[in-house]
């Protein structure tokens, strides 16, 4: 028993050690666009802003028929979609179901920069705040090093390379494809 506190003690003194702990609470693309506008009128345009219409039955059924599931089935209850056709599926302020929270549909902005409730705290507070700050409260700036993408674009995904040997996912594209980084409302 005293180990087992001991190392228990041990653990969270490291945890402490390490810095602080947030909450990585997701907060949706409507909250993002305050300080982001341009960026989220550009992301509205991308297949991310329209994801979850995919899991309806019918739509995209010729490339659902390629990867070889139902063209006809329902998918937007199947826990296997929807880790990457919503936002923070089953995490903290993510998406649960269409009827308890419409607003997480779609890969939002923090489907690839992280849970925004931290990191939007100090942008809100600080309007001189460095990115260091905001990544260190846990923004993520998908980069070659820092590439989320393959979390959905890879893997178990039946729309990766592993089913489609034509599909190649390029990082560096799908950025410029996704938002140009216009000058924000704030400096960073």
């Amino acid at each position: 028993m005293l180990l087992k506190l001991l190392s228990t003690l041990l653990i969270m003194g490291i945890t402490v050690a390490a810095g602080p702990v947030y909450s990585a609470e997701y907060i949706g693309a409507s909250k993002c666009k305050a300080c982001h506008m341009q960026q989220y009128k550009a992301w509205e345009k991308t297949t991310m802003a329209k994801s979850f219409e995919n899991l309806k039955p019918g739509v995209k059924a010729a490339e659902k028929k390629k990867a070889g599931i139902d063209p006809d089935k329902d998918y937007t209850a199947d826990a296997k979609c929807l880790k990457c056709h919503t936002t923070g599926y089953g995490k903290p302020g993510g998406f649960k179901s269409f009827a308890e929270t419409p607003e997480m549909i779609n890969v939002q902005c923090e489907g690839c920069h992280g849970p925004g409730a931290d990191f939007r705290k100090i942008m809100k507070e600080n309007k001189e705040f460095k990115l260091s700050d905001a990544q260190a409260a846990g923004l993520t700036v998908p980069n070659e090093k820092a590439n989320n993408c393959m979390e959905c674009h890879g893997g178990d995904s039946p729309f990766s390379e592993k089913v489609d040997l034509k599909y190649k996912f390029d990082l560096k594209d799908r950025l410029k494809k996704t938002h140009e980084h216009f000058p924000l409302k704030y400096k960073h």
